[in-house]
């Protein structure tokens, strides 16, 4: 475990609770029709955190989504959509940061898939991307979202 307070999450009715041991990494905003659909709202919201602070402490999420390469998991109950497990990304799990306790404190620092972005949607994020960002380009996103969360 890490030396920060143990960051809560929940599903809407509750029934799938989770916790992490560690800060985010970086936090976002994906624009992608996708998420759009999942979310039924003009994007999702997400913070990517290592997989070893994650750990489900009450419930069974379940697999929802497309059923396709990433992995996103969903309260049975309720079908709030909780985290998903990115296709080849085994260090990382990316958790909708409104299920976190106080998500105003995870502000997106990127927005992605900017290219399918309603256009009348703003989010605040200071970084943009067309699609995903290059693999290199992670450990800078990482880099200033750690100074500008510190």
């Amino acid at each position: 475990m890490s030396d920060i307070a143990t960051i809560q999450g929940a599903c809407r009715c509750g029934q799938v609770t989770f916790a992490l041991s560690a800060r985010p990494v970086v936090t976002m905003a994906c624009h992608c029709v996708g998420c759009q659909k999942m979310s039924a709202s003009a994007f999702s919201l997400s913070a990517l955190f290592p997989v070893e602070s994650f750990k489900v402490t009450s419930g069974e999420p379940v697999i929802g989504g497309l059923h396709g390469e990433a992995r996103h998991y969903f309260c049975p109950h309720c079908m709030s959509r909780l985290f998903t497990r990115p296709a080849g990304v085994d260090a990382f799990i990316n958790v909708r940061s409104t299920l976190l306790d106080h998500p105003e404190q995870y502000a997106p620092l990127m927005e992605t898939w900017t290219a399918e972005k309603l256009p009348w949607v703003t989010t605040g994020a200071t970084r943009s991307f067309p699609g995903l960002p290059d693999p290199q380009d992670y450990p800078g996103l990482m880099e200033e979202y750690a100074r500008r969360s510190a």
